[in-house]
């Protein structure tokens, strides 16, 4: 955190890191640029290194609805876990799924990934998320506006029922609740 320039949390982040820490579901909503990232990469990767280690599989999945927020959200994860033993990924359309598949197959303990490429992957058969522990639905209200209600619904269908739920919004209307 030191390397990052943290040193004082956001409201978003004194609010949501003690309860992703204590384990409970969370929704959130606060605009862009207030922490919202942080204050679940935290907590998340503190879990994961305090949690019994699961060979080589997928502990937590991220949702969010563009590659561009996909991939900040891996840079998240991996800047704050520089120097712990854990690894995560991104996946999303509109590339080779070579390089994914590799990644993959190293046994990322995060995924970050948007819902159209993650199900490609699923159907391949190239990612098991029997061991998710906990789901991230970052930019919930853009996933739903982008139309990928009925993906997401699919993928949760397919998480195991007992996990922790996190969702992160800038808007929080009656279609996020």
């Amino acid at each position: 955190m030191r390397e990052q320039n943290f040193d004082d949390p956001t409201p978003i982040q004194q609010t949501a890191i003690p309860s992703v820490l204590d384990g409970q579901d969370v929704i959130a909503a606060a605009q862009t640029g207030t922490g919202k990232t942080a204050s679940f990469v935290l907590p998340l990767l503190q879990q994961l290194l305090d949690g019994a280690p699961n060979g080589r599989a997928v502990r937590t999945l991220v949702l969010t609805p563009t590659r561009e927020l996909a991939l900040q959200v891996n840079e998240c994860f991996q800047q704050f876990s520089a120097h712990v033993p854990l690894c995560s990924t991104v996946i999303f359309g509109g590339v080779s799924m070579r390089p994914q598949l590799r990644a993959l197959r190293a046994g990322p303990d995060i995924v970050v990934a948007t819902p159209g490429r993650l199900l490609d992957h699923i159907g391949r058969g190239s990612i098991d998320l029997g061991s998710v522990e906990c789901l991230v639905l970052d930019e919930a209200d853009r996933m739903l506006d982008m139309g990928f209600i009925h993906d997401m619904k699919r993928i949760v269908g397919l998480l195991p029922k007992e996990r922790q739920t996190l969702l992160f919004s800038a808007t929080y209307s009656d279609d996020i609740r």
